[in-house]
């Protein structure tokens, strides 16, 4: 019977062994699936702007309108004659991670005669 129980032992042990490597695993997989939204929010950011910018309206300003409120104070956007750049950072469950992992998107459009 000893020998059953130092496998029951060896069980939980490789059990509380493996229990943090599924938690950065489920880290990891949290922080790409939020990489991967801060990419298509940066996308319908940088489209918006472009549209505003075809339509003579702040391009700016509607690239911030089209992203959710907790994106607004992590966005940088830049217009450039008809190029609307947005770099959004996204959450990270690391400090200062989201500055590693920002997301660039830009789109085109040509600007509205007398727009700005």
């Amino acid at each position: 019977m000893s020998g059953l129980g130092g496998e029951r032992g060896q069980a939980s042990a490789e059990l509380v062994a493996g229990v943090p490597a599924l938690a950065l695993a489920a880290l990891v997989a949290l922080q790409l699936l939020a990489v991967g939204h801060a990419a298509s929010l940066a996308d319908g950011a940088a489209k918006a702007g472009a549209l505003a910018l075809a339509a003579g309206r702040p391009a700016e300003d509607a690239a911030r309108a089209a992203l959710p409120g907790w994106a607004r104070d992590r966005v940088e956007v830049e217009v450039s004659g008809g190029r609307v750049a947005v770099a959004l950072r996204p959450p990270a469950a690391l400090p200062g991670a989201g500055k590693a992992l920002t997301v660039r998107s830009s789109a085109w459009a040509r600007p509205a005669p007398g727009g700005r």
